[in-house]
Order: C-alpha cells, then structure tokens, then sequence
C-alpha cells in the first residue's frame, strides 16, 4: 500500500479542503470518505443550503468564508448547481470529485474509520472496515475531518462531548424534501400554517419538539426542503442512540408531512420525494486542543494572530433539551477569527483536526460550525500538515507567518 505524506478522514467540505489545500502545497495526498460520494454533510444529510458568512467592511459587503470554498461556489454556478445560497446536492458530488482529481488527490470511498494506532503522540497507522475486509494505512500526518472527531478520539486524544454542564449536544435533524408542491402557495399559507403547527403542538397533537416550521425552496419546481425534524437529549457518538434518533425522527417526518397536507391545498399533490440517507448531526465530540476558543472570544471579536477562518455566522443553537432555538447576530461589521491551535489536539505532533470538531465550547461551535466555515477550516489544516510534512516539524511547531501568507496567496481571508 502506498504511504502518503497525509491521510484526511472525512470527505465533506472540511476535509475536501485540506486534501486540495495540502496537496497544492505540494504533499501526497489521500482522503478516505465512509460514504459512496463525497460532501459530507451535504450529501448523507442533505444539509442545505449554505449559511451567511458575510459582513460589510468598511462599507463593503465582504464574504469571510473565501479561498477553496469560493471556488466551489463558483464552480458551481458554471455547472447550474447554485442559485442565490441553494446548492444541487448531485452536482457538488462531481464537482468535488474533478477538484480533487484536478489537484492530484487519490481518493478511497466506502472505508469506515473503526481505530487507530499512537504513541507518543505521534499516529502511527489507521484503521478502515471496507467491503473487502479491515485494511490498515499509514501516512506521515493526518487531519481528522470526521466531523466527530473520530480519529481524534480513537486515537486516544482528549475530547469534550457537547456543552459543558451535562453533555448534551444540539439535536439531530432528519431533513426530507417533498414533490408535488404549489410553492408559491405554500410560502403564502406558512404564516398560518405556523400558527396552527404551534397550536396543535401546544395541544399535545403534535409530537416534534421544534418550536416552528424551517422548510427552505430548491433548485427544482414543486419541491420544498424540510430542516424541521428535531431529536433531543440523545447521543450522536452512540450507535444505538442515534438508531433510536434515526427511527423517531423519521416518525417526525410522517407526522409533519401529514399535517402539511391535511392543512394546506398547496399540499394537495403533495408527496414525499426523499429523507436524508442518515439523520444530520450539529454538534458531538470536540477536541481538547491547545487554545479552546470560547464564547467569550466570539462576543469579544477576538482576531488571532494564528487566525486561520473567520466567523460572522451567529450563535445559533437549536435548544438541546427540547422546543426553542437562540441566537446571538453579530452587529455590522464584526466577526470573530479561529486560531490555528484549535486544530491542534493537546499533545499531537502529526494530526489536525478540520470541521465542527475543532477545540472550543459548545456556544463557540454553534457560530463555526456551517459548511463555508468549516470548508475554510479545512483548508487552513491542510495547507499547516503539507507545511509540517515539507518540514518535517511537529504540528504545534510550524511557522505561522508562513501558514497565514501561504493561505492568503491561495484566497483565504483571515479578518
């Protein structure tokens, strides 16, 4: 089996962006993804559509989530897979299949993460179920872009499950789209349709904990995007938890349908046409890194002078106890920045970690965690381990005027 100067673990936007980042400075480079097609989230969850990460500076509207996820954008665009925010879920498949082949990224699908080898700090080899058996892979440098910081943990790294006080993590959301829709109609009835949804739910006629409706238009006629589903107080890094989240929530989706149709014409014609192939997570492990970056840092507006991704997007976090969701909006023109050492697991020499995953709080996490964020995350990863494996340095051990030079030549904004 050939070695590679870095494995990336997880195929999403967080780890396709350290693979193209890491090989563009020059490192061999393969990313292993669990599924059959890359996007992550996007993909196994069809979370849609991108979230805001943009603010005015200086009186001129500016998007901090720039660099490889700009040239995804696009892309996407030329290839009529991106309308205003909305993205086609078939053609990010294949666009983000061409950008690693253009990049020289070797790519193995369908292997699942089940352990990991380290000593020292140092991760030695990793370990992958596949359909012809385990198969082990070593590379110099790893970047842990699972999402659930899989590979951090089963490293042996120190990781915090969801928020401090009791481990609960924001809940889990099934999203289904639905066929057969008067959109027009529909976005016109919503505001009655919520008052009636609040109402039966108020009346115990309604089993779904989500305080309202979030349904979003696509790219298609007559189809609507559902992100409404809501599972509380289970854990997502429990295999039998998340089968009892997967199987209620699909009871949700039922339910919500049924109403919808029983209380709008525009549903009339109305079918399911999908559900998510498996149920979205927003928050699970975090590593313990060497800076955990706080909500006081995000109110404060901290910019690091390791700053490797900027945030706007607001604290956003679906309530994990039951009904509500808080936010906190950033006012105009102010953003916080994500420091280098919060990819860096306490004690790691050779592995980063890129995604919602990386070392902070758990109100923190609610701001970071959306794909253009955490695609810029990756990217910052992969462009600091194809340092470190140029140099042969440990991770804590690069030199971050070079890092912060290198990412913004190839794009990146850093605040």
């Amino acid at each position: 089996m050939k070695k590679y100067d870095v494995i990336v673990v997880g195929g999403g936007f967080a780890g396709v962006c350290a693979a193209i980042g890491a090989a563009r400075c020059g490192a061999t480079v393969l990313l292993v993804e669990k599924s059959g097609a890359l996007g992550g989230a996007a993909n196994n969850c069809l979370i849609n559509p991108f979230m805001p990460n943009k603010t005015k500076i200086n009186g001129v509207e500016t998007e901090l989530s720039q660099g490889i996820f700009a040239e995804i954008k696009s892309a996407l665009i030329e290839r009529n897979g991106l309308k205003g925010k909305t993205f086609d879920e078939e053609v990010l498949k294949n666009l983000l299949s061409d950008m690693l082949d253009e990049s020289g990224v070797d790519l193995l699908l369908h292997a699942y993460l089940t352990r990991a080898k380290m000593t020292g700090g140092v991760v030695e080899e990793i370990v992958f179920a596949t359909i012809g058996g385990e198969i082990a892979l070593k590379a110099d440098y790893y970047v842990d872009a699972t999402g659930d910081a899989q590979l951090a943990f089963l490293a042996g790294f120190k990781t915090q499950l969801g928020r401090e006080k009791d481990n609960l993590c924001q809940p889990m959301t099934l999203c289904f789209r639905v066929g057969g829709v008067k959109v027009e109609d529909f976005f016109a009835d919503k505001n009655r349709l919520n008052d009636l949804y609040k109402r039966l739910r108020a009346e115990g006629k309604i089993n779904n904990p989500r305080e309202d409706i979030l349904v979003f238009r696509t790219l298609h006629d007559g189809i609507l995007h559902f992100n409404t589903t809501r599972v509380v107080k289970l854990d997502p890094t429990d295999p039998f938890a998340v089968t009892k989240a997967e199987k209620a929530a699909r009871a949700q989706v039922v339910e919500m349908f049924e109403f919808l149709k029983a209380n709008s014409d525009s549903m009339k014609d109305a079918y399911i046409l999908s559900t998510a192939a498996e149920i979205g997570v927003r928050e699970s492990r975090m590593i313990a890194g060497e800076y955990v970056l706080t909500k006081e840092d995000c109110l404060a507006f901290t910019v690091f002078d390791d700053s490797i991704a900027v945030s706007n997007y607001d604290i956003d976090i679906h309530n994990p106890e039951g009904s509500g969701t808080s936010h906190y909006y950033f006012p105009e023109g102010k953003y916080f920045t994500v420091p280098y050492r919060c990819l860096i697991p306490r004690g790691s020499k050779n592995l980063l970690v890129a995604g919602r995953c990386v070392s902070s709080d758990h109100d923190a996490q609610a701001s970071y965690r959306i794909m253009p964020i955490v695609a810029c995350i990756g990217q910052g990863a992969g462009t600091a381990i194809a340092l470190a494996a140029r140099d042969g340095l440990n991770v804590k051990d690069i030199n971050i005027d070079i890092l912060k030079e290198t990412l913004i030549k190839n794009g990146a904004f850093l605040g």
